[in-house]
């Protein structure tokens, strides 16, 4: 019996041998059933081994997963932050430039508007005052001029009845109008003397010419014609200079330097088309800034450029008063006409500088100082 049920425990033995034992005996069919069911539950048990597995790795993916958006969501969020930030930052930079550039430009506006303030009421406002005050000096002189002629007459000027009597007498001579076809002889002047009536001809000339530059000012025009708008002030200091003080003579500073070379410019524009090449204006200023202005000043008010500023010719720029006066000298000698413009800050003028034919000083105002 025993014996029997071995053999039957092992489907992948040899075949049974059939016995008749009777109705104790196993029969093959149950036996393979046994062998189907142990196959199944092992693959049912591998099955949900799998199924295990696929669920663990279902959730070990959904948790990847859940890290990987969190990751993701955190560098964005990061990224926008810091892009925000930068924004933010560029946006306040820009803002202060903003506001720096708006009180930069309402500084400039309100600079602009005092300088047009001053200028209406340094040229327009106080050139009536100015007019009054040249009016009044100008009758002062002429009553001390007739006084002074009144008392000349009264002087005697003729010697004693002696002295004529015991002069011999003078040999005759022809006189010169005979000796020039009818015509007065007309000594030739050496130097131009703009306020003597014989000058008409250049005092109309320029007359003719302030008023060109006052009311027809030509901004590109010929070299050495002035470009700039000329002021009555302006007109008013030039023909004092020219036609008061004869061309010898200093004038009160505008109070700018830049308007002092507008004065200057219209003094060598002037002489020029009286007197062509043989002018020679000499700059006098006591350091290099300063004349380093006056050619800045000139150039822009006459059209001229680097080349016309030299030491041999054109415009000479000078720091001291010995080597001008050694380059008039020679340029008196040479036939030339030297005109001299010393700069306000000149505290004292050297003496040898008014013996020349031409010089113009500007004089600091008093009431208005600028400090140098």
């Amino acid at each position: 019996m025993n014996s029997d049920s071995s053999f039957s425990s092992d489907p992948t033995s040899r075949p049974p041998i059939p016995l008749n034992l009777g109705s104790s005996s196993v029969p093959p069919s149950t036996a393979s059933s046994s062998a189907s069911s142990a196959e199944v539950n092992d693959l049912e048990r591998r099955v949900a081994d799998l199924r295990q597995q696929e669920k663990k790795l279902q959730q070990e993916i959904a948790s990847l997963q859940t890290s990987y958006n969190a990751m993701l969501q955190r560098q964005v969020t990061e990224a926008q932050t810091a892009i925000g930030r930068l924004v933010k930052e560029s946006l306040g930079d820009l803002e202060q430039r903003k506001q720096a550039l708006q009180l930069s430009i309402e500084q400039l506006e309100r600079r602009q508007e005092r300088i047009r303030n001053e200028m209406k009421t340094t040229f327009a406002g106080a050139s009536q005052d100015l007019a009054i005050r040249v009016q009044g000096f100008k009758d002062y002189l002429v009553g001390s001029l007739q006084d002074l002629a009144a008392a000349a007459e009264q002087l005697q000027l003729t010697p004693p009845i002696e002295e004529v009597q015991q002069r011999p007498a003078a040999p005759a001579k022809a006189p010169a109008s005979a000796s020039a076809g009818g015509q007065p002889p007309q000594p030739e002047a050496a130097t131009p003397q703009f306020a003597e009536k014989k000058f008409q001809d250049e005092t109309k000339i320029i007359r003719k010419l302030l008023d060109q530059y006052r009311t027809m000012p030509d901004y590109y025009g010929p070299p050495w014609q002035l470009r700039r708008t000329f002021e009555p002030i302006h007109a008013e200091r030039v023909a004092n200079w020219f036609f008061t003080q004869g061309g010898r003579g200093a004038i009160r500073s505008m109070g700018s330097r830049l308007q002092n070379i507008l004065i200057a410019s219209a003094v060598i524009s002037i002489l020029n088309e009286l007197y062509g090449e043989r002018l020679r204006p000499l700059i006098l200023g006591n350091s290099p800034e300063r004349l380093g202005e006056w050619r800045r000043g000139l150039q822009d008010c006459l059209g001229i450029s680097r080349g016309d500023f030299g030491t041999e010719e054109g415009i000479v720029l000078f720091e001291a008063p010995e080597p001008l006066v050694q380059r008039a000298d020679r340029l008196v000698k040479q036939k030339q006409l030297p005109l001299i413009l010393v700069d306000e800050s000149e505290e004292m003028i050297s003496l040898s500088l008014l013996q020349f034919p031409l010089w113009l000083a500007f004089a600091p105002d008093p009431m208005n100082p600028v400090p140098y």
